[in-house]
């Protein structure tokens, strides 16, 4: 799978990519991040990527050249599924849109800045807008790396285990049960005496039980999304 992120300061993201999980899955050729500077494509004399506002009012706008001429660039190289542009008034991102992304061969990533980009662009370039919460960001870097990493992590291969994604919450509309480890027996804190039976099939039932209370308690709208 390769993910093209383009950004006005890419330089936020280098060492997010650089260590654990989503080191290991370009290491093993699993996963490629290739970060683009928006700047590099800016025609300006000062590589400006921002202009005023039609209509005027407070902040600036990403301008539509440099960030079309980039897109367009890449996709002479090859074809790609989508190009997602983050932002906090898109769809809320869910583990249901993880699991399809991560099934995709070639994505582009529009990280934002300043007060938005071009509406052009969203009407005629963008096919999908993604927000990581109903908050304002500096800029789209950390949302794209948090949606590579909720992606990366679902490549099979990427993980040791691979059953360990299918655990996770929100993967059933279901919270995580809790999880221990040792000692069995912490300064009185015990854990419970389902986890050491060794009984598989009572230990599975303990933690379906667990995911549902726990679900009901704290995340109730995901079971009546079910």
């Amino acid at each position: 799978m390769r993910i093209d992120i383009l950004s006005a300061v890419p330089d936020l993201m280098q060492s997010f990519f650089a260590h654990s999980i989503l080191k290991r899955a370009q290491d093993r050729g699993l996963l490629e991040v290739h970060l683009h500077n928006i700047h590099d494509y800016s025609k300006k004399k000062f590589k400006q990527i921002d202009d005023y506002q039609f209509g005027g009012g407070a902040g600036m706008v990403m301008s539509i050249e440099p960030i079309l001429s980039c897109i367009e660039k890449l996709q002479q190289e090859r074809t790609y599924d989508e190009i997602i542009f983050m932002t906090p008034d898109g769809e809320l991102l869910e583990q249901k849109t993880v699991n399809t992304l991560s099934l995709k061969e070639n994505i582009i990533i529009l990280s934002g800045h300043y007060k938005g980009i071009d509406e052009r662009l969203r009407e005629h370039i963008i096919t999908k807008e993604i927000s990581i919460g109903s908050y304002v960001l500096s800029g789209g870097e950390l949302p794209a790396a948090v949606l590579v990493d909720a992606i990366g992590r679902l490549i099979p291969g990427v993980l040791n285990d691979e059953t360990s994604a299918l655990s996770d919450s929100f993967q059933d509309n279901l919270l995580s049960p809790p999880v221990y480890t040792r000692p069995s027996d912490y300064k009185g804190w015990k854990v419970p005496d389902v986890l050491l039976s060794g009984n598989d099939r009572l230990i599975h039932e303990w933690r379906y039980q667990q995911s549902l209370e726990r679900t009901k308690a704290r995340r109730p709208d995901l079971l009546q999304n079910d």
